[in-house]
């Protein structure tokens, strides 16, 4: 497979993963029927397009310009924050993938196993540089999130004087996308994948999956997003909600989807301050993982047959 066809594909994943993570009911989140005041379920389709340009050349630049890149193109076609968490964990993964073409036999199958992809991604993150922090910086103050606030070193605001590696590290203690830069994305690698690949496994059609692995990630650790806008109290709530979805069934049975049902009515308000955006952030990561991998060919990943003969 020539690189530019494996950076399409680069490309092709990351909007897919943008686009079924938007399309999956998730307690909480904006989906077909839910919309947030003047935020609705088409904006995060235009940014899943939006995103495609700058994550497929994300081989052939530093991982801070290519998430300045996706920002800038974001708001060009929303004009407000729709996707700042996924954009910054999906740059440093598509650098990645794309870097194994040259270290692995991913450019002849077109499939990148995740083990391989998280070594990748390892050397990656310690690769980036200070600019890389100023042009993430850059972008998080035009993506504008809610509830950001200020930090005592590395501050948002000001200019950086560490790698963006080293910055996100700072930031780990309060960020769930930052804890994923500072583990080499433990949660979306260690939980969040095998739960889709798991779900998939077993017959569950891509939204009922994707539901399953974000109620999976919410249950086990709560959601920052959460607890800047709204505090521990409410974000723990919240994942004590998750917990008693899964126990319930979750989407595998009728009292678990009832459950889901009751959870989403339960979490949402005006100010839709419980809202586990980071959570669904990670999900999409592992839905970019695992399409990587070959799961839109096959339910198995890697090891399927459709995913080999790719």
């Amino acid at each position: 497979m020539r690189d530019s066809a494996f950076a399409e594909d680069i490309a092709t994943a990351a909007q897919l993963a943008c686009l079924l993570e938007a399309s999956a009911p998730k307690p909480g989140n904006v989906s077909r029927e839910v919309r947030f005041g003047d935020t609705t379920y088409e904006h995060f389709l235009a940014s899943a397009a939006a995103i495609g340009p700058a994550l497929g050349g994300a081989g052939r630049r530093g991982v801070g310009e290519t998430i300045h890149l996706a920002v800038r193109a974001t708001r060009r076609w929303t004009g407000t924050n729709t996707n700042l968490g996924i954009v910054l964990l999906l740059a440093p993964l598509a650098r990645a993938a794309a870097t194994c073409l040259t270290t692995t036999g991913s450019a002849a199958t077109g499939v990148v196993q995740p083990h391989v992809l998280r070594r990748a991604l390892e050397v990656v993150l310690t690769a980036t540089t200070v600019d890389d922090a100023r042009e993430t910086y850059a972008a998080i103050r035009l993506a504008s999130p809610g509830g950001l606030g200020t930090a005592d070193g590395q501050d948002i605001g000001t200019e950086p004087t560490v790698s963006l590696a080293d910055a996100m590290r700072l930031a780990a203690d309060r960020d769930g996308i930052a804890r994923e830069y500072a583990t080499s994305f433990q949660a979306t690698f260690e939980m969040a994948v095998p739960a889709l690949r798991a779900a998939r496994r077993d017959g569950l059609d891509w939204n009922d999956a994707i539901v399953e692995t974000y109620l999976t990630v919410l249950a086990t650790s709560v959601d920052t997003h959460i607890v800047r806008r709204a505090g521990p109290a409410v974000a723990d709530s919240v994942t004590r909600h998750a917990r008693d979805v899964l126990a319930a069934g979750g989407v595998r049975s009728d009292q678990g989807r009832a459950a889901v049902t009751q959870m989403a009515n339960a979490i949402r308000d005006e100010r839709n301050l419980r809202n586990p955006g980071t959570t669904a952030d990670m999900t999409a990561a592992a839905i970019f993982v695992v399409l990587l991998d070959g799961g839109w060919h096959s339910r198995l990943g890697s090891g399927g047959d459709d995913a080999a003969s790719r």
